[in-house]
């Protein structure tokens, strides 16, 4: 149970926390910043009935072009924008230096999220990261995600503004359309591997 704790502690101070100023002028809506979790979690309980003819095999991330490449038996079948760390260039090596990763990866967990409607943990740090921060003697952190976007763009008006900037703690940020995408075709286990 410690153990437990420890990752929850981990995954909230991970790069969910942050968030993107909303641009000025920008109206919020009564229904807009509403991501409920309960229709999620539902999902969650019942992904098992999933149509497995949809599922993807392997997801690409390209940092330096900001885009995510959904493949199914070698072929892109989508292709996604995306944003990243605040400081996107080169490999995550401590906490706290808001980069994202660089390596080979796996989808360990989807998680229903209210501040960012839907996320999708990896599994950085591996063996390798957790080798070279205990060389280096420094802290690795982790909780790096998948996720959509802020509460005050759930509506999806604010993507192009989002997409224009890296504006995470080190996580991938996709839209709220492409998460819905992406969260009905991966299944756990799923290889993520993110490019310079």
């Amino acid at each position: 149970m410690r153990y437990l704790w420890i990752i929850i502690l981990i995954f909230l101070s991970s790069c969910v926390s942050n968030n993107i100023d909303m641009p000025k002028g920008t109206k919020v809506n009564g229904k807009n910043g509403l991501y409920p979790t309960s229709a999620c979690n539902k999902e969650l309980r019942t992904s098992s009935e999933l149509n497995m003819a949809n599922i993807v095999d392997e997801i690409s991330v390209y940092k330096a072009s900001r885009t995510m490449e959904l493949y199914k038996n070698g072929k892109v079948i989508y292709r996604f924008k995306i944003s990243l760390g605040k400081n996107p260039k080169g490999h995550k090596l401590v906490q706290g230096d808001f980069k994202t990763p660089i390596g080979r990866y796996k989808a360990i967990r989807k998680k229903c999220d209210s501040k960012y409607f839907r996320s999708i943990l990896i599994s950085y740090p591996d063996k390798e990261d957790r080798e070279r921060a205990r060389k280096s003697g420094v802290r690795i952190g982790g909780g790096i995600t998948i996720h959509s976007q802020p509460l005050w763009n759930s509506d999806g008006r604010g993507d192009s503004y989002t997409l224009t900037k890296d504006w995470t703690n080190g996580c991938i940020a996709i839209t709220k359309g492409a998460m819905e995408i992406l969260w009905g075709v991966l299944k756990v286990q799923t290889p993520i591997t993110i490019y310079p």
